[in-house]
This record gives C-alpha cells, structure tokens and sequence, in this order.
C-alpha cells in the first residue's frame, strides 16, 4: 500500500506536532508538511500533492472553512475537519464547502489514523458526540428531513448511516452485502443531491443539507 501523504494545518504549535509525532511513526503515513493556516496548507499541497488535509477550523489569515472550499474546488485533496465540541456550526459550514468528515481533537492515536485511512478509502467519517449534538440542536420535528418516498430499507440504511456504521457493519446488521449497502446509499445520495454519507448523516439528524 502507498504511503497516505498528510498535510496538517492547526495554528497551535502542541496539535501539530502531536499530530506529526503520531503519523510519522507509522509505515502507512507520510506527512507531507505543516500549516498554521489554510493558506500555508493550500501553498504545501500546490508543491506536494497531498491525499489528506487535517484543517482546523478556527485559524487566522484563512480559516479551516475557506481553505476547505479552495481545496475542494482545486481538487487538492480530502479534507478532514478537526473540531471542539463547541464548533457546531462551523463544522456544517466546512462540510457544505466539500470536507469528508470531522474529528474531535482529544481523540486517540489509533483513531486518529483510522480516521484518515477510511477518508483516504472514500468513506465520509463522523464523531458520535459532534451528530449528537447536531441533533439536539434542532428540533427534529421541524426538521427539513422528509421520510416520504423512502422505502422501510432505504430508512434502515440511512439512519445506519446517521448512526455512523460502516458499509460492513450495515451489512452485517441488516443481513445483506457490503455491495447491497453500497448501493442503496448510492441511491440515496443521488436522490437528496449529497456527495457523501456524512451530508446525509447531517441531514438526516438536522433537517440541513450540506451539499
């Protein structure tokens, strides 16, 4: 397997280094640079080409957000958001601007890599007390999520999805293959105009879509 090549970009010296320290003693990880900004992160990966972007959200000069929507529109990389539990709203806005999921800070090493293999593989990641708290911030009822149209299957795989399950282990849950699943969420991604899990997820639990 290639080396995953990172870029970091946090305007505190302890994250980023923490965050360096940790990957470049995996075999699977290279990182390519440090940022203490988005416009730093956006000038290392315009000279290396990175896979991953860790971007935090709050930095000066340019923000986690902005420098999420140059990135995704430049088609610079996959971007993973790092946040604080009070960063609600502004993890929204990161993911209508194209990011693939977001990543609380205390987290732990091992969920930190996991975390960037499976943004690396395609699947959208989500921290449960971030959904959660996206949830509680909205009153469900009134919510812009509408279960019409959707078949009792197709409500199983999206509240799965919501509930942060992998592709397996909705698989597994609901007793049909990882193919099935990929293709029902497909489907309904296609149907709601999201580009990945982690919009419907949000949307879902909050009634606002992301893009």
């Amino acid at each position: 397997m290639d080396k995953i090549k990172v870029i970091i970009a946090d305007d505190s010296d302890f994250v980023r280094d923490g965050m360096r320290i940790i990957l470049d003693v995996d075999d699977d990880f290279e990182v390519l640079g440090c940022a203490k900004n988005g416009k730093e992160a956006i000038a290392l990966a315009n000279e290396h080409a990175p896979d991953i972007f860790l971007m935090d959200i709050q930095m000066p000069e340019m923000d986690g957000i902005e420098a999420t929507k140059y990135i995704v529109e430049h088609e610079l990389g996959k971007v993973l958001i790092l946040t604080t539990f009070d960063d609600d709203e502004l993890v929204q806005q990161a993911l209508k601007n194209g990011a693939k999921g977001y990543l609380i800070k205390n987290h732990t090493p091992e969920h930190l890599k996991q975390m960037i293999k499976s943004v690396y593989n395609g699947t959208g990641v989500m921290e449960d007390a971030i959904l959660e708290n996206l949830a509680k911030s909205t009153d469900m009822k009134a919510s812009g999520f509408c279960e019409d149209g959707y078949t009792a299957r197709e409500m199983d795989i999206i509240k799965a999805v919501a509930d942060g399950l992998s592709n397996k282990e909705i698989a597994n849950k609901l007793f049909i293959t990882e193919g099935t699943v990929k293709n029902y969420i497909t489907s309904i991604l296609a149907k709601e105009n999201l580009s990945h899990r982690t919009a419907l997820a949000v949307y879902y639990l909050t009634g606002k879509k992301q893009g």
